[in-house]
C-alpha cells in the first residue's frame, strides 16, 4: 500500500505561483508513475501532469503546458507540481496519484490507471 499526502495548496492571486508536494509513504515510489489530477466544483476530474519512474518523461494537459512543471525526487519519495502564471480557471482540488503498473518508460494520463490517491489539496486563484 502507498499512502500519498499532498501539501502546498492555498489562495493566490492570478499570475502567482504555488508549489504542490506529494509525500509518499508505505513503499518507495521509484517504480511508480506519478500523476497530478484536479477537480473543480461541478466538474469532472481532469488530468494535469504525469511523470515516469525516473522522471525522464513528463506529460501535461494542454491547459497547463508551459506553466506547470512536474518533477520527482525518488530519494525523498516525493513528487512536486510547480505552478506558475496561475489563472482563476486553475482553481480546483489537486490530487496526487500513483500508478503501480509495470510502465517504466511511460505514464498514463487516464485517472483509471492510477491505484493510489491522496486526499487532495485546495488551490484557489483569485482574479
Amino acid at each position: 500500500q502507498v499512502q500519498l499526502v499532498e501539501s502546498g495548496g492555498g489562495l493566490v492571486q492570478a499570475g502567482g505561483s504555488l508549489r504542490l508536494s506529494c509525500a509518499a509513504s508505505g513503499r518507495t515510489i521509484n517504480r511508480y508513475a506519478m500523476g497530478w489530477f484536479r477537480q473543480a466544483p461541478g466538474k469532472a476530474r481532469e488530468f494535469v501532469a504525469a511523470i515516469t519512474w525516473s522522471g525522464g518523461r513528463t506529460y501535461y494537459a494542454d491547459s497547463v503546458k508551459g506553466r506547470f512543471t512536474i518533477s520527482r525526487d525518488n530519494a525523498k519519495n516525493t513528487v512536486y507540481l510547480q505552478m506558475n502564471s496561475l489563472k482563476p480557471e486553475d482553481t480546483a482540488v489537486y490530487y496526487c496519484a500513483a500508478d503501480s503498473h509495470y510502465r517504466p518508460f511511460a505514464a498514463s494520463i487516464q485517472g483509471s490507471e492510477y491505484d493510489y490517491w491522496g486526499q487532495g489539496t485546495q488551490v484557489t486563484v483569485s482574479s
